[in-house]
């Protein structure tokens, strides 16, 4: 069904592959295009819980942007496109589907992850890396600067350390990455897949409404006032509260056992 990327699903979790390893696995229209639907697709799935993206080899995670295939041409020094065009890009339907998401995502990053690949690195909710990975946002060094996915790094990172990667496109490790708040957990290579697997059924055992609800919730309240924050969120737990999933979790503490969550 895909050229450019691999989809498998196993154990409720989706595996989403970014299969151009000759290319450093870069975003090309097609592959995005292809992502798209892949996020789409394990959306949909009651069978999937989780939701894993990956790059093939151990090169490169995503070395971000296909120039030949995303117009930087037009962003170095043509034409600027309307708001409508924008919209309708490639890459503005990428960063923005991930917050509507339903489900966990996290990015396993066996290889570099540098410009629009740690943009889309970072927009995923856990990065699990490997110990020699490293990250960057290069575009200085062209002439460019990272502006679609400053708007994802900025979420995650304190304005000092954005700077820095902004203005030097200097490389830095996964460890530094998790120290500014770009990765969530750095392991050796050689435990990375074990490490993934194991975050991805401890989070795909918990209630794919709980999961979903409180996903949504996050995004929701952001840049919002305290007191709406706080009367959405109990609005939002009231509602959970009543899910059957809900009933089920608190009734499989009192009587200690696992809980059986059908995701309703």
């Amino acid at each position: 069904m895909y050229e450019a990327i691999v989809y498998e699903v196993a154990d409720r979790v989706a595996r989403i592959t970014l299969n151009r390893p000759e290319a450093r696995n870069s975003l090309s229209d097609a592959m995005i295009g292809e992502l798209l639907d892949a996020l789409a697709r394990a959306d949909a799935d009651e069978d999937v819980r989780v939701i894993v993206l990956t790059g093939a080899g151990d090169r490169a995670f995503c070395a971000g942007a296909d120039l030949g295939g995303l117009g930087a041409k037009q962003e170095a020094g043509g034409s600027v496109a309307g708001a409508a065009a924008i919209r309708e890009s490639a890459p503005f339907r990428l960063f923005t589907a991930f917050p509507r998401l339903g489900k966990p995502v996290i990015a396993r990053l066996a290889g570099h992850a540098v410009a629009g690949g740690l943009g889309l690195a970072a927009a995923c909710d856990l990065v699990i890396a490997a110990d020699d990975v490293k990250l960057a946002t290069p575009e200085v060094n062209v002439g460019l600067w990272p502006m679609m996915i400053m708007a994802i790094i900025n979420r995650n990172v304190a304005p000092k350390h954005a700077f820095r990667l902004y203005y030097t496109g200097e490389r830095i490790t996964a460890a530094e990455g998790r120290e500014i708040g770009l990765v969530t957990e750095v392991v050796p290579r050689a435990e990375l897949d074990a490490r993934v697997d194991a975050l991805a059924r401890v989070i795909a055992a918990k209630s794919p409404v709980g999961l979903r609800k409180g996903r949504a919730a996050f995004f929701a309240i952001e840049n919002r006032p305290l007191e709406d924050q706080v009367e959405h969120l109990l609005g939002e737990l009231v509602a959970l509260a009543g899910t059957e999933d809900a009933k089920e979790g608190i009734t499989a503490f009192l009587e200690r056992r696992e809980p059986n969550f059908q995701g309703r």
